[in-house]
């Protein structure tokens, strides 16, 4: 039976970032006046007050998928995203909630924690469900209940230049998700330093952020995205995606944003 799912909320995240208290300031052996002894203690009853409120903002929500449930049908059934979404997905996102409550993390955007966590290759225990919230919140918006045909305008001249055709790239796409041994994600990302697409794939929860890739399009590799539908039968599920699926739109959009950061020197995303 269905577990029943809290009503979604939207991600809120503060990108405030606050460290340890210092020490109080009585222990130093200081003498202060009493007007700068409690000013002094005022504002640090302001920064304990502030770090409190920064939590609730700084609550991980689970995102509600951009179309009903029942929307991608044929193509992936509303039982699928019942437990891909309310299932799966819903647990990642609480499980990082208790991973990360009383943690000095838990300020950071899921951008900044997914840089943090994956530790320079040795993530750290909560890189996994930071990852595949991102991740799950990214997948659903590369689809679209009028998805499939052909991209257009610059991200379609883009395809071309890169893969010399849009065949190419979909063939390259779609070998590269048989390839991928095991759960993992494929993804088209625009590479920084070339400054060209390219498809790459990744096991497990990892994804190109930690690369410093940028992320266009994501397909779901894991069992669970189609097994109910397909069986083991992952060619057709991948052919659906890239026929039936794919949200042109929101990669068109996250390529004319991805195109300004990299052009204009994108700020780095500051990191533990």
């Amino acid at each position: 039976m269905m577990r029943s799912v809290p009503a979604p909320a939207s991600f809120l995240f503060s990108t405030c970032h606050f460290h340890s208290a210092p020490a109080p300031l009585l222990s130093s052996g200081l003498k202060l006046e009493p007007l700068k002894l409690a000013k002094c203690l005022i504002e640090k009853r302001q920064l304990h007050d502030l770090k409190k409120s920064s939590r609730v903002l700084s609550y991980y929500g689970l995102t509600t998928p951009p179309y009903k449930l029942d929307a991608l049908e044929p193509y992936i059934s509303k039982r699928t995203l019942e437990l891909h979404w309310g299932g799966h997905h819903h647990d990642y996102v609480e499980s990082l909630n208790t991973q990360l409550k009383d943690s000095p993390l838990y300020g950071y955007t899921l951008e900044e924690l997914i840089k943090a966590t994956y530790n320079n290759g040795n993530p750290l225990p909560e890189f996994n469900n930071a990852a595949q919230v991102w991740n799950h919140d990214f997948f659903w918006e590369s689809m679209h209940p009028d998805g499939g045909k052909l991209p257009w305008g610059g991200l379609l001249q883009q395809i071309e230049k890169d893969f010399d055709s849009f065949s190419n790239f979909r063939d390259e796409f779609m070998k590269s998700a048989m390839k991928l041994f095991g759960s993992g994600w494929v993804w088209l990302v625009l590479k920084r330093e070339e400054k060209r697409l390219a498809v790459v794939r990744t096991s497990n929860a990892v994804c190109p952020l930690v690369f410093d890739d940028i992320p266009i399009l994501s397909l779901d590799m894991w069992e669970h995205a189609y097994y109910l539908d397909y069986k083991d039968d992952r060619e057709r599920y991948i052919s659906n995606f890239m026929n039936h699926l794919v949200s042109w739109h929101s990669a068109t959009l996250r390529i004319a944003r991805a195109e300004a950061f990299v052009n204009l020197g994108e700020p780095k995303i500051p990191v533990a």
